[in-house]
């Protein structure tokens, strides 16, 4: 059977279509950049890198109800002209997975002649407005927009299919992120290939829809991100920054580059436009107005991109030129751009040095720096990739990470700086470094000095060979602080130790980083005792197990109802066998520990050897809680003992410190005050931005 003509016609309106855009292309971009756009054209997104999608199945039109409050938090405006399936099937995604948030929906309709209007006046919970005529996008939206009564406007194409969640993700976007005053969705097409990941303008006035037919999962699309513009498809604003702004400029009607133009004005007016990948939209894309430039409502897009270049020339001077590549566009407003290696994703909620390294990623980002974080294991560690993705940072892990020299080879003139933690990673990432990234600035972070940390084990355990293997350990840290063209430590008395070990090094202090949360609950409100630590950190097991056995009985003797709550992931036997002693309570890992810390009365840091500032301690002090702990627990801690913690040595002297502070009230408060004072003075995201500034951002 041979082809029809109207197949004859789409085939050559295609051919003729991708010709002259390949043409304008090449003139505007340049050879490389307009190849790479053809490969992302016809790159092919194996099924297994997309995502799972909710579509409702197309059933006739029955009557149901949508979810609707009398004092709505935001107002979904959904423009429609005609296309009433497709309405149906956006309104039945809201109603089958309303969002948490109290909504109202309005349907502004601009002159539909099929069934929309009588549907409708059967779907419980919408507004309808009908326009007196046809009038086009623009003003479908701007008058929707009109009858609003959220402090939220979200404009919503009725060719969308939202997916659960999509709107709880976008409203948090406003309380998690600084100064936004757009956000935008995930777009995605019914086939799961990535449609748009917020949107990138270029110095011509060309706007590209980044991530266009790439995997959404991809790591370069997952994070939250500042963006030139959103799609209109999907995105919310505040309403009293929409009406500042004039709405949708009415010069681009009917239609096309009204979004662009939005984002740019939200911009001018000095607030963030910013995109949200946790907020996934399914959109048809050019129902409507179709796809062809040179005809219809589409060849708007066309005329409209010299109307915004001309409207918006100063702001244009400042974006990439054509030629720059998508993905380098895509942060191209970042002060610096910085690449941080560990050995995994950080787990914040595990252990200090996890935390210490989300705020140092936090406090760079707000230094206004690119973030990228590569785990050497290359996994996506689930809830902890995507708590980095949220703070904005771009975060690999495989299979799209492929190898680190391959990864490297791909971004190597990507970095201003790049910081390697821990010796052994460091070990194996120092020559893929120095080969392809020889402009970026090389910090060594040690987390904690290891054989310090290995030296003192070994001396308490008299072992010989554990004190070899501290010798070796350090050779090797010693070795990677000299080819590192700077080195962190986390105390002054490991700069002061590698003053003597590394003469000449350029070393520098980022301690552990902490918010204060605030005192919690009072003293006569807060009961027992507790311990936080992970325990693949040997020097916890050895703490936890010397408290229990040596000083808690002396102190059950004088407090017999208090009880020791012991907090920490993967507990070996060894700890695990502590519940059976009387008032020890052994709860292995506790996702969300803040009733403890701000409800138990003491906190203990029982060391007996280490090395670093102890995370535990910060993080007590940052609730209010006041701690005892060993000389070596406190060790570079700008720490008072009396003052601002209590110190015990012995078993008995450990013990009097906890009966002291649990029966003393004037003293819990001196210490819990004195604890967050120190905590802001020298443990804050605050107490650490000089150092980052000067070591990780400058220019060299």
């Amino acid at each position: 059977m041979g082809l029809s003509w109207t197949e004859v016609r789409f085939f050559y309106d295609r051919g003729t279509g991708l010709l002259r855009r390949g043409l304008a292309s090449l003139r505007t971009r340049g050879i490389r950049a307009s190849w790479e756009r053809v490969v992302r054209q016809f790159h092919t997104v194996p099924m297994e890198q997309r995502p799972s999608l909710y579509l409702p199945q197309s059933e006739p039109f029955a009557p149901f109800d949508v979810p609707h409050s009398d004092q709505p938090v935001a107002s979904i405006v959904i423009p429609v002209y005609n296309q009433f399936a497709h309405t149906l099937a956006c309104l039945r995604a809201i109603a089958a997975h309303p969002p948490s948030a109290g909504i109202e929906i309005i349907v502004s309709d601009d002159g539909s002649s099929d069934e929309t209007e009588s549907a409708l006046a059967q779907v419980d919970g919408v507004r309808y407005y009908r326009r007196a005529q046809n009038g086009g996008f623009i003003a479908a939206c701007n008058d929707g927009a009109a009858q609003a009564r959220g402090e939220f406007l979200v404009f919503l194409n009725n060719d969308t299919i939202p997916q659960p969640g999509w709107l709880d993700a976008l409203l948090a976007t406003f309380d998690d992120e600084p100064g936004v005053g757009l956000v935008g969705a995930q777009l995605v097409y019914p086939d799961g290939r990535l449609q748009e990941a917020g949107g990138i303008v270029f110095s011509d006035g060309s706007a590209h829809n980044y991530g266009r037919f790439e995997s959404p999962n991809d790591p370069r699309y997952g994070y939250v991100r500042d963006a030139d513009y959103c799609s209109g498809a999907a995105l919310a604003i505040r309403r009293p920054l929409f009406e500042r702004v004039g709405g949708f400029d009415r010069r681009y009607a009917p239609a096309y580059f009204e979004d662009t133009d939005l984002g740019f004005a939200v911009r001018a007016a000095g607030e963030r436009v910013v995109y949200q990948p946790q907020s996934r939209v399914v959109h048809m894309e050019g129902v409507t107005a179709g796809v062809d430039v040179s005809k219809g409502v589409k060849a708007y897009q066309v005329r409209n991109r010299h109307v915004f270049a001309e409207k918006w020339q100063q702001m244009l001077e400042q974006q990439p030129s054509p030629q720059t590549t998508p993905h380098l566009a895509a942060s191209a407003r970042a002060q610096r751009r910085v690449l941080i290696v560990d050995s995994a994703t950080p787990l914040p909620d595990r252990d200090s040095a996890s935390l210490r390294l989300v705020n140092l990623m936090r406090l760079l980002r707000q230094e206004r720096a690119h973030v990228a974080f590569y785990p050497a294991d290359g996994n996506h560690a689930g809830s902890a990739t995507q708590r980095l993705q949220q703070l904005g940072v771009e975060t690999w892990y495989a299979p799209f990470a492929a190898t680190p020299a391959q990864w490297m080879a791909r971004h190597d003139a990507s970095f201003d700086t790049i910081v390697v933690c821990r010796h052994y990673v460091l070990r194996e990432w120092l020559p893929l470094v120095r080969r392809f990234a020889p402009q970026a600035n090389l910090v060594f972070d040690t987390v904690d000095l290891h054989y310090l940390r290995e030296r003192r084990g070994a001396e308490l355990a008299n072992d010989a060979a554990l004190k070899r293997a501290s010798e070796r350990t350090k050779a090797l840290e010693l070795e990677m602080i000299a080819r590192s063209d700077a080195t962190l430590v986390v105390s002054d008395v490991e700069r002061t130790l590698l003053a003597k070990d590394a003469p000449g090094a350029h070393v520098d202090i980022v301690s552990n980083l902490h918010h204060v949360h605030g005192r919690g609950l009072p003293f006569d409100e807060r009961h027992d005792l507790v311990f936080v630590g992970g325990f693949r950190h040997p020097p916890n097991v050895d703490a936890v197990q010397w408290f229990v056995w040596e000083v808690f009985p002396l102190i059950r003797a004088r407090l017999p109802d208090v009880q020791f709550h012991c907090i920490g992931s993967d507990a070996p036997p060894e700890i695990a066998a502590l519940a059976a002693q009387p008032g020890v309570i052994v709860h292995g890992h506790v996702p969300d520990i803040d009733p403890y810390m701000d409800g138990a009365r003491i906190a203990i840091a029982p060391l007996r050897y280490g090395a670093g500032v102890k995370g535990k301690v910060n993080l007590s002090m940052a609730h209010g809680q006041p701690v005892v702990a060993t000389a070596t627990a406190v060790e570079g801690m700008h720490l008072r003992d009396g003052e601002d913690v209590l110190v015990g040595e012995t078993p008995q002297s450990f013990a009097d410190a906890v009966v002291r502070l649990y029966t003393d009230e004037s003293l819990w408060e001196r210490l819990s005050h004195n604890g967050i004072v120190n905590v802001e003075r020298h443990f804050s995201l605050d107490a650490a931005r000089e150092v980052v500034r000067r070591v990780l951002l400058e220019r060299r």
